[in-house]
């Protein structure tokens, strides 16, 4: 079974544009507000639009509205979505399979699902091949979930140094999701970890190793990923509310 978007009414889809700008005003400040309380910026903090599932015209209409990176999770829905899309920075943030690879190299600035040494040879191969270079984030299973994907974080090193000697591939960073809390400040104490080995592999200086971005916190608990010390958030639902699915 796949999942695709609901055709929305003409009345859902004109609030839904009109809840964007609201939605965006709310997440803006509330990234201003955690990012001060964390001795920063707004503008250190980047703000990555989740947009699985959202129809084109409004994800360009984020776009208008000031939004400049998007994520999408899943291979094909980014490749249905690319003629479309206004000009912004595009980004994978979904789980990645080596055979979907290909469909990727070129087409976005940032992989965030890197988690093995497969995958990254893989994107080095096709990198090579298409003589471009490709940016990705080691993704982290902090939360030792079986269900997740993520390096288990004491083989974080191991997969650091192997992906380092890779062509093609240039790590700039972390990604997180942390098991799912009863409480947004209960996730605070995995994003402290996450941030710990960010700033201890930032601090080692490895070959082709740049800690330039740590991204974790999603619609339910950016704020205090902000707090924890993330400089990318990836929002979704707070700026498009609820996904829609049907299943086929």
């Amino acid at each position: 079974m796949t999942e695709k978007s609901l055709n929305e009414t003409e009345q859902e889809y004109a609030e839904r544009m009109r809840d964007l700008e609201e939605n965006l005003k709310v997440v803006r400040a509330k990234i201003e507000e955690a990012a001060v309380k964390s001795g920063r910026s707004s503008e250190e903090i980047t703000l990555l639009a989740a947009t699985k599932t959202v129809p084109v015209p409004v994800i360009n209409r984020a776009v208008e509205l000031g939004v400049s990176h998007i994520g999408e999770n899943r291979v094909q829905e980014l490749c249905d979505k690319l003629p479309l899309l206004s000009p912004c920075d595009r980004q994978f943030i979904g789980h990645l399979q080596t055979n979907k690879v290909k469909f990727l190299i070129g087409q976005v600035s940032l992989i965030q699902s890197v988690d093995n040494e497969k995958l990254a040879k893989e994107i080095s191969r096709l990198s090579v091949q298409n003589g471009t270079a490709t940016n990705v984030l080691i993704e982290v299973n902090i939360g030792r979930e079986e269900n997740k994907s993520g390096v288990l974080p004491e083989k974080l090193p191991e997969l650091l140094e192997k992906v380092s000697c890779l062509p093609g591939v240039s790590v700039r960073g972390l990604m997180a999701i942390p098991p799912v809390c009863d409480r947004p400040e209960d996730a605070m104490s995995y994003f402290s970890r996450m941030h710990e080995y960010y700033v201890d592999i930032k601090a080692k200086r490895m070959d082709n190793i740049l800690m330039d971005y740590l991204s974790m916190g999603m619609s339910s608990d950016y704020a205090q990923a902000i707090l924890c010390g993330a400089n990318m958030v990836r929002v979704g639902s707070a700026l498009f509310g609820p996904r829609k699915y049907q299943i086929l």
